[in-house]
Order: structure tokens, then sequence, then C-alpha cells
């Protein structure tokens, strides 16, 4: 089980940052979405958290309907940290995989280009990714010294590869992003670019609902979760924390996004009158209590997590209750697909992983239920509009109406909800 003082970081952390965890442990990729109106503010909030939460590099990638494989492939790539020049006295030539094993002698973000400061703090998790970021030789790193200061110094593939809008992107952008996921790669004109060992692709889709937020299908399949913002509920933690006092105020009635900050924080509650449109902004407000420090996760707590979901004990009856939801599923007459092999190996690595995060070392019905929300939100394909052709009791003489009106305003979470609450929990 984890340390008391990996789970006091882990109740910190908002619902984005929870679900950028559980990609990293599992070294998988996600889906997030929300409306389409706030997809500029959810892809900025993500880029604080990769750096304020988890110290590590970030890139936003704009897509639209005309994004070329070139704009895609440069969009990936964010600056090498520069390294000072070698001494003179040391004429070997430096060889690229120290470059990003040397720790940072400031305690902060390597200047080496190391993911996480040197200085980590004990007691966290971790998944199965190694202290240290291997960089693939080149013929140029091996040359001699102003070699291995250029090579040092070239771009290279970002930990947060925030694709913006990429349901938009052309399907041969997708499958692009598809074949970087699949073998942690991508080629270039000039070079081939290798992914860094703490690397998490987010696509983030504003979408009208959680069931239409998705992307190609076979991208989408090897997605390992999804997750749903809603932005009006939740709001976002560092944009707002970032706002100055008085634009504070002026949202402080903006349904509880104020308030969602202060609970997850631990501070106490606004006073009334700043819960409340005022009708003269002019008026003196006290300032709002300080923000509390936010919990950085090291490499070595996501390593310790990882370890821990290995370890995670699942009961034979637990396990058949996930495969009893898988069926379910597949036999669902609202589900026309989406139940794959790959959604099943995610559902129970899931399932798994969420133990340590509540503290537990083993696999309860409820972190089932909450997993398989998480891996089928956004793989089911429904049967939609096209009933003649989808629904299977179509063929036994049902009638169109009658069976419009049973499926009527079914989405994915919907057909999540009933499977679960038809198959039987064990005791």
């Amino acid at each position: 089980m984890a340390d008391e003082r990996l789970l006091d970081k882990i109740q910190s952390l908002s619902d984005l940052e929870l679900a950028t965890l559980l990609c990293l442990v599992a070294r998988e990729h996600c889906l997030i979405g929300t409306l389409p109106d706030y997809v500029e503010e959810l892809a900025e909030e993500l880029r604080l958290v990769a750096s304020k939460t988890f110290n590590l590099t970030s890139t936003i990638i704009s897509c639209h309907s005309h994004t070329t494989l070139d704009e895609f492939a440069t969009g990936l790539l964010v600056p090498s940290p520069i390294r000072g020049p070698l001494s003179p006295t040391n004429t070997r030539s430096v060889s690229p995989y120290r470059l990003r094993h040397e720790p940072s002698s400031t305690g902060g973000p390597s200047s080496t280009g190391s993911y996480f400061p040197s200085a980590a703090r004990p007691g966290a998790f971790s998944p199965r990714i190694g202290p240290t970021a291997i960089v693939p030789s080149s013929p140029s790193t091996n040359t001699g010294i102003g070699s291995s200061s250029q090579a040092a110094q070239q771009p290279q593939i970002a930990n947060f590869i925030l694709a913006k809008d990429l349901h938009l992107a052309p399907r041969s952008v997708q499958i692009q992003a598809l074949e970087l996921l699949r073998t942690r790669r991508i080629f270039t004109r000039t070079s081939v670019q290798t992914a860094p060992k703490q690397f998490l692709f987010i696509a983030i889709v504003g979408a009208p609902s959680p069931t239409h937020a998705r992307v190609t299908p076979h991208l989408n399949d090897f997605l390992y979760l999804s997750h749903w913002h809603d932005p009006e509920k939740y709001g976002f933690d560092y944009l707002d924390a970032e706002l100055p006092p008085a634009d504070t105020i002026s949202i402080a009635s903006s349904d509880s996004i104020i308030k969602r900050s202060s609970s997850l924080h631990g501070l106490s509650p606004m006073p009334p009158h700043q819960q409340q449109p005022q009708p003269d902004l002019s008026t003196s407000y006290p300032s709002p209590p300080p923000q509390q420090p936010r919990a950085h996760l090291t490499e070595d707590d996501i390593s310790l997590l990882s370890q821990l979901t290995t370890s995670a004990y699942v009961d034979v009856d637990v396990l058949r209750y996930q495969m009893n939801i898988v069926s379910r599923l597949r036999i669902h007459r609202g589900v026309v697909g989406g139940v794959t092999p790959q959604a099943t190996k995610y559902f129970q690595y899931l399932c798994k992983s969420l133990a340590p995060l509540h503290g537990i070392g083993y696999v309860t019905t409820s972190l089932v239920g909450l997993a398989a929300r998480k891996v089928y939100g956004h793989r089911l394909v429904l049967v939609g509009d096209d009933i003649e052709q989808k629904e299977r009791s179509m063929q036994w003489g049902s009638e169109r109406e009658a069976v419009g009106v049973v499926l009527e305003g079914w989405g994915a979470e919907e057909v999540v909800e009933d499977v679960l609450g038809s198959v039987g929990v064990p005791t």
C-alpha cells in the first residue's frame, strides 16, 4: 500500500490530474472531451498540469480539417534544454545516453533534460517508467565535443502532447498519431524522433456530449481511457488560481467554479456576499484566501504506483464480475461494437491501477464500475438512427417505432449504467 504522504498528494489532485496520472502509470494515452467553447481553456489547463503537477514538458497542436502530416510532426517537438560547454580537459565524446542521466545541481528541473527534479520527494508513486530517459544515438552525437553540445540542443518530442480538436484532423493525420502511439517514434523529413520515456498523448475533443467525443475508430480503440470535463461544474483549477483578485470576484457567482477550487484545496467557504453577484463592482471586497501549495508527483511516485498496480489482488468473484460486464455490454441491444479485446485488457488494468489510488491493495466492485465508465465511454458504437440494419431484434419482427422509443436518448453513459445495474454484484 502507498504511504500516507503519497495518498495525501493523490487526494489533492483534480479529476483532470487523476486522469493524466492513471495514464502515466499505465504508460498509455487518453481522450479528454469538453464542450466546444472550452477547448482552448482545457488545453491550457492541461499544459499547466504537465508543468506544475508533473514537471514535464508539453506542446499544444491545434488541429483542423487541413492539418498536414508535416504540421503535425513539427508540432510534437519542443526545444531541447541547452547544455553548457564541456570542460576543455575532457576530450572524450559524451554518450547521448548520459545527457539525461545527470542530476540537476539546483534541485529543480534538470538543465540536462531530466523529466523531474533530481531531488525527488520520497514516498510517491510512478508507472513502469524508469528514473531516466534514453535518447537514441545518432551519428552526430559521437563525433566530438561540439557535436555533443549541438545534439543536446536538437528539438525533441514533448512529454505531454495535447492534440486539440484532433477529431477534425484528416484521417491520415489521425493514423499518423496512432503510429506514434504504437511505435513511440515519428519520421520527419530530416530525422527520426523518439518519444521520451514519460510520454502522454491526449486527444482533446470538443463535443456536445460525452457520447460524441471520439476520434477515428482505430485510434479511438487504442486510447486507454476517456474523461469528460464539465467546465461549468468543475472549472479549471490552475487557470482559476491565476486570475487576478478582481476577475475572481467578478465570476464568483458563476456555477460554483470558485467553490469547486475551495473544496479541492481545503479552503474555507467564501463569504455570502462574494457568492452573489454585486451590482456595484467598485465595492471593496476582502481578498480570497491564498491557494494551498499543489502536490508535485515525481517519477518515483509514478513508479511506485505502477508497482502497486501490478501487485494489486483481484478475487475470482471480482474477476467474474468484470467478465460479466464485458459479456453484457457485447449483447446489449443498443450496442453494435466497441467492446474489443484491447478494451478488455485496458479494463482489467485500470481496475487494478485504481486500487493504490484509494490506498488499498485489492480491487473492489465499485472500482470495477468506475473503470467500466472510463474505458467504454468513448468506445461503444451505438445503434443510432440506423435501427433497421443494426438493432438485433429487428430481424425477429420488432417494430421500428417500438425499438426507437426504447432506445431514444441512449448514449454510451446510459448503456454502461444500464449494464452495471443489471449485472449481479458479488457479495
